[in-house]
């Protein structure tokens, strides 16, 4: 069989070409699609979970590193000849028996360790001297320029394929000829890697031997690996533990996640994922070492990972989709605090307290996400990495709002946008609600559900087709909205005991602890969900207007801040703010908080008309009365509404004149009104007549036409 690969006309030799060291496309491709066919679908050590509240979170389609949120610096092209080393040699501490562990090649008596030679504790070879020199030929394809760096599996050396362009390709070498596992590991690349084929995992384009030993081909990716670009800022640091801006960091894992989810869908486990595996191009990442890659449900390879990012089970219960995505939290956790003290030995499954760490004190949702990709029971954390990147990029959307100052709003896929909101009190009824899990069978009989009262709903989803898990969700729903306490917290717990990790069914939880008035009690609801999906902004604001309604407006308007700052689509968190930094004796900041709702939206209106109020609120002085006029005049409502603020703004000013007749002042208007006594009360007295004349009732006619009495200026006639 001829390649059929363009500009090559090699010959097909054991399922791999002879010039281009590339399978057939259409080989590749069938081969790719039966592998997934017949890939177990969880890990082998233990039952699957069920996932059907926490695997809903999904991540839309986003650019290139950055996520559209962030400008990564790029890495600058480098010519690959000047990666080669001068002097390949292995540092002493690193030489271990690839056997038994143990410490080989180590100096003695002043002399310098040997690179070759037996182990003295269980007599296994062991050699760390390159076995290719520069302008050797292997397979005669690949010229050698000689060694990059030495790997887990041996050195790593630049060449050129001369078959190809002379473009520029790594051959990875065994760490020692007579380690079987080594052997293993490489041959199980030979097998199945090349035909992972992603934008952001390396290419493994071949795979040959000299010498009695095996390399493999694999493509070159020029860049900085983000172990080096760690160390780089803790040099310029002086030393201190190295970091990378949290955003940055956030956008890295985020281009990452797509390569592991990949190979997930594939039946593969990356198992090894680390600062070291990761290289940074000028515009993107790849993962680079597939050394460690194990199929889902292989119970004999051996599994190969790096203390401070390995997950605690693995020797008990081998990887799993899980386990991965610890190592995804803990590059996270790297990356954004630096190799901490203990990351490697005392605390490498922990994190450093929040007291020693001022950025996850900042962050909380940063600190919540990756506390739960390092949960201790692989149950616990996030299932997908398309659940955890959906989450993560909520959280990048947080910092960089924090960052900037500027909003970055984003469709939720689990919850529904915010309601109009109330500028008066909280409601627990305004919160976003429920999307539908549109995968489970009953979504279609459930859109079809026309609107009823809610025992007339009860009645209709008791009699549904199927009892779902949204069939049941959207029963409790109902439940609560007709006041049936009992019956909501008995379909709640029944929800728990089919799926304990059903963080929706302590969503409704903190609902119903409203409905009854239980603040305190839904805010521990809330929090469970907050803590299960830390990157969306509902939880957040639900746990604002829990702090509110208990009486709490310091706290609450801490998560109101977060949802108002990072989506001024919420307007019921804008309100939200208002009213806590009022309350809190803070008019400025409540006045800020109205200003965050965009003119676009279809409640700026009604939060101008808020900020009004805002303005008279307590004892406002002529800077307040002044602002709050302007603000009328400039607003597009209806005459009623109209001339119920200016009944306000009057009567603020009337009462600053009596309260202060030094601040009276004919030369001085507020509201078209001269700042006296008489000509406040006589606009004050007309205003109240105007309203007088649409009044829906008869009782409210009277009852502003004695207003209009009352404030009217006396008179002799």
């Amino acid at each position: 069989m001829t390649c059929a690969r363009p500009g090559c006309g090699g010959t097909i030799r054991d399922r791999w070409c002879d010039v281009c060291g590339l399978a057939p496309a259409r080989a590749t491709e069938s081969a790719t699609r039966a592998r997934r066919d017949r890939a177990p679908a969880g890990t082998p050590s233990a039952k699957p979970r069920a996932r059907t509240g926490l695997a809903r979170a999904r991540s839309a389609a986003r650019p290139q590193l950055g996520a559209g949120l962030v400008q990564v610096p790029a890495v600058p092209a480098s010519d690959p000849a000047e990666a080669v080393l001068a002097d390949p040699r292995l540092a002493e501490p690193r030489r271990h028996c690839g056997r038994c562990g143990g410490p080989v090649g180590r100096s003695h008596g002043g002399k310098p360790g040997r690179t070759e030679g037996f182990c003295r504790h269980c007599g296994a070879p062991f050699s760390y001297a390159p076995k290719l020199r520069a302008g050797n030929v292997v397979a005669e394809q690949y010229e050698v320029a000689g060694c990059l760096a030495h790997g887990g599996l041996g050195w790593i050396y630049l060449a050129k394929d001369r078959n190809v362009a002379d473009r520029w390709v790594v051959l990875k070498g065994l760490l020692n000829t007579g380690d079987e596992e080594a052997m293993a590991a490489a041959l199980a690349e030979r097998l199945f890697l090349a035909e992972v084929e992603h934008p952001n995992i390396v290419k493994i384009f071949n795979f040959v031997e000299r010498d009695g030993s095996g390399y493999i081909v694999m493509e070159y990716v020029g860049g900085v690996s983000l172990k080096a670009l760690l160390a780089a800022r803790r040099d310029r640091e002086g030393g201190m533990p190295g970091s990378l801006p949290v955003a940055h960091a956030i956008a890295y894992v985020l281009e990452m996640l797509p390569a592991l989810g990949y190979l997930h869908r594939s039946g593969l486990l990356f198992c090894d994922l680390k600062l070291d595996n990761v290289i940074q191009t000028q515009h993107s990442l790849k993962l680079i070492d597939l050394g460690a890659v194990y199929r889902i449900g292989d119970l004999e390879s051996p599994v190969y990972g790096t203390a401070g990012y390995q997950a605690p089970e693995i020797e008990r219960d081998g990887p799993s989709i899980a386990s991965d995505l610890y190592t995804v939290g803990r590059t996270l956790a790297a990356l954004c605090l630096g190799f901490f003290d203990g990351f490697q030995t005392t605390l490498r499954h922990a994190l450093p307290p929040r007291s020693q760490t001022p950025l996850l004190a900042r962050y909380d949702s940063l600190h919540e996400l990756v506390r739960k990709a390092t949960a201790a029971n692989p149950d616990d954390r996030f299932q997908s990495a398309e659940e955890m990147s959906g989450q993560l990029y909520g959280v990048l959307r947080e910092v960089v709002a924090d960052e900037t100052g500027t909003p970055v709003p984003a469709r939720s896929t689990l919850f529904t946008a915010d309601f109009r909101p109330r500028d008066d009190e909280p409601d627990r009824r305004l919160l976003p609600a429920l999307r539908v899990d549109t995968a489970d069978p009953a979504a279609g009989y459930l859109a079809t559900l026309a609107a009823a009262r809610p025992d007339e709903l009860v009645a209709i989803l008791r009699r549904a087709p199927e009892r779902t898990v949204e069939v049941k969700l959207r029963l409790a729903q109902a439940l609560v909205d007709a006041g049936q306490r009992d019956e909501t917290a008995a379909l709640l717990d029944e929800i728990d005991q089919d799926d304990p990790w059903e963080w929706r069914a302590h969503w409704y939880r903190g609902i119903a602890a409203l409905a009854v008035g239980e603040p305190d009690g839904a805010a521990a609801s809330f929090e469970r969900v907050y803590r299960a999906i830390p990157g969306e902004l509902a939880p957040k604001l639900a746990l604002g207007v829990s702090a509110e309604l208990a009486g709490n407006p310091a706290r609450a308007a801490g998560w109101y801040e977060i949802v108002a700052r990072t989506d001024d689509g919420y307007a019921t968190a804008a309100f939200g703010l208002a009213r806590c930094r009022l309350a809190c004796g803070d008019r400025a900041g409540a006045l800020a908080a109205y200003e965050r709702v965009p003119a676009s939206a279809s409640a700026h209106d009604q939060a101008q008309a808020a900020r009004v109020g805002c303005l008279l609120h307590g004892l406002p002085g002529l800077p307040e009365l002044r602002a709050a006029a302007a603000v009328i005049d400039g607003l597009s409502i209806g005459a009623e509404q109209r001339g119920l603020l200016t009944c306000e703004l009057l009567r603020a000013a009337l009462e600053l004149v009596e309260r202060d007749p030094a601040a009276a002042d004919p030369a001085v208007t507020v509201g078209d009104h001269a700042l006296v006594q008489t000509q406040l009360r006589l606009g004050l007295e007309r205003a109240y007549r105007a309203l007088a004349s649409v009044a829906p009732t008869a009782g409210e006619r009277t009852r502003l036409v004695d207003e209009a009495n009352r404030v009217r200026p006396r008179t002799w006639t």
